[in-house]
């Protein structure tokens, strides 16, 4: 039977990097079963302010929506790697499986620091156009026209009742407006 993937005894013998993908929605399940068999694992995520009607919550998403990354002996692992809780597969070309470069993996681990969690702030300057959550003006679009950091409030141009407003509102009741989400 021919090995399903060619590579020398050197490379053979070492930890690199690769891609998997997860089953639907269980990155965090297929991250901890392979952390808790010594597999070294990156699973890189956003954090942001998202708009509701009870107003603006953090959310947590991760960065690849059904990938993460794991570093692990190729010929020891990969059986092991396949068959853990969540995973859905490691991601391979017909009989080959690329490795990720070592940079790439540093770069994420950058970005994200050493919680793999990358906040993304939200602090608005005046400008910018934000959506107000919860209240009396939930879903309502504004532009940002000065801020108030001592008391915490905004003040914003919106439009109401067929005109122009200029409101003060509280810091934490905006959201940044969001620009369209391609799904795959």
């Amino acid at each position: 039977m021919a090995q399903p993937h060619q590579r020398d005894s050197e490379t053979a013998s070492s930890l690199e990097w690769f891609c998997l993908r997860s089953q639907l929605k269980h990155e965090h399940i297929a991250a901890a079963h392979l952390r808790r068999a010594d597999i070294e694992v990156l699973l890189p995520q956003i954090r942001f302010k998202k708009a509701t009607a009870r107003g603006p919550v953090w959310v947590t998403e991760v960065l690849f929506p059904n990938y993460l990354f794991a570093r692990f002996n190729w010929r020891e692992s990969l059986r092991l790697v396949h068959h853990a809780p969540g995973v859905s597969k490691v991601v391979s070309f017909g009989s080959h499986w690329p490795t990720i470069p070592e940079e790439s993996i540093h770069e994420l681990r950058e970005t994200v620091g050493d919680s793999e969690v990358h906040v993304i702030s939200q602090t608005v300057q005046p400008g910018e156009h934000v959506q107000i959550s919860g209240g009396a003006f939930h879903g309502l679009k504004a532009l940002v026209t000065q801020v108030f950091p001592a008391k915490e409030r905004v003040r914003v141009l919106l439009e109401f009742l067929g005109r122009q407003t200029a409101v003060e509102i509280g810091a934490d009741a905006l959201v940044r407006e969001e620009a369209p989400r391609k799904r795959l």
